[in-house]
């Protein structure tokens, strides 16, 4: 991708004195008028590249506008290995050596491969999530509309989108992108996305306002639950909404917390059966309610 090339190349410029095209096309597998094309992008963006022809000649950067050697530190590029590591989790193959090695990273910098943090991003479904991702991704890059059918509370849409961006939040995979249904800009999530066909037909890139790109307001949380958990869970609020989720009382656990999702919030509820009471709302502490008696009916018959 041009962009990974010529970010490879600018850190190899600050890292070195001089380089050659012909060491450059070599270490990123391309040939020299492209190397000479990438050139003159950065001299366009700015960057103020210099050629020097003849013997011992070279492309270098202006003296006064190199970095530090240190371009990264020790636990920036442990960072970065972390990162790549997690992509890799959902790649159908992993190319972190490569990536490292046209950054330039040098021995010296004293990094271990064995990055002590692990970041897996793959899900029981990794191979349908790679794929998927994969296909979006071509959207993206290719500005081509994508199709599938949406799994949701009220049934199956089949839904046409303009793909944006490939989201991992929320401890799960979306794509964000302008629904031509809707005639908004919508989340989908990966999970319940079937059916994904890459359209023949491109689309001109919107201008996505900023209100739309603080993700979490696409989920406003409308329904404020208050419920009373029992001592013995607590582990699982712990777990999942940190220490300063409750309060502990005589009854119990006081839990007050705000969700978007209806459907979400009642299936979590059922989840620990006798061990919480909802207080508030009242609907679904009713619809709980009816749940329970559904249950016990579908058991007394049996």
């Amino acid at each position: 991708m041009k962009l990974d090339r010529l970010l490879g190349i600018l850190t190899i410029l600050l890292k070195n004195d001089r380089v050659t095209a012909p060491e450059l096309a070599k270490k990123f597998e391309v040939n020299r008028r492209t190397i000479g094309r990438d050139i003159d992008a950065l001299c366009m963006a700015g960057i103020p590249v210099i050629t020097y022809q003849g013997i011992g000649g070279g492309i270098s950067i202006a003296e006064g506008f190199k970095l530090d050697k240190n371009i990264l530190t020790a636990d920036e590029l442990s960072g970065m290995i972390a990162a790549l590591k997690g992509i890799g989790s959902i790649s159908p193959q992993s190319n972190i050596e490569r990536t490292l090695d046209k950054l330039h990273v040098s021995s010296s910098s004293v990094i271990s491969m064995c990055e002590p943090i692990i970041i897996d991003l793959s899900s029981h479904g990794k191979g349908q999530i790679t794929d998927k991702i994969e296909l979006i991704k071509r959207g993206v890059l290719e500005t081509r509309m994508i199709e599938f059918d949406y799994y949701y509370e009220k049934g199956v849409l089949r839904r046409r989108i303009e793909p944006y961006f490939i989201i991992f939040q929320w401890a799960a995979w979306y794509v964000f992108g302008f629904c031509l249904d809707r005639r908004d800009w919508r989340l989908f999530k990966l999970l319940r996305l079937w059916n994904i066909t890459l359209c023949d037909d491109k689309y001109t890139q919107r201008c996505i306002p900023p209100e739309k790109r603080d993700f979490n307001m696409l989920y406003e949380s409308n329904i404020k639950l208050t419920a009373l958990f029992d001592i013995s869970v607590k582990y699982q609020l712990v777990e999942t909404y940190g220490l300063d989720c409750f309060i502990k009382t005589d009854e119990g656990l006081l839990f007050q917390f705000g969700f978007t999702n209806r459907e979400f919030l009642i299936g979590w509820l059922l989840g620990f059966g006798d061990k919480v009471k909802v207080l508030e709302p009242l609907d679904i502490a009713e619809e709980i309610k009816i749940a329970a008696e559904n249950i016990l009916l579908k058991y007394k018959k049996t």
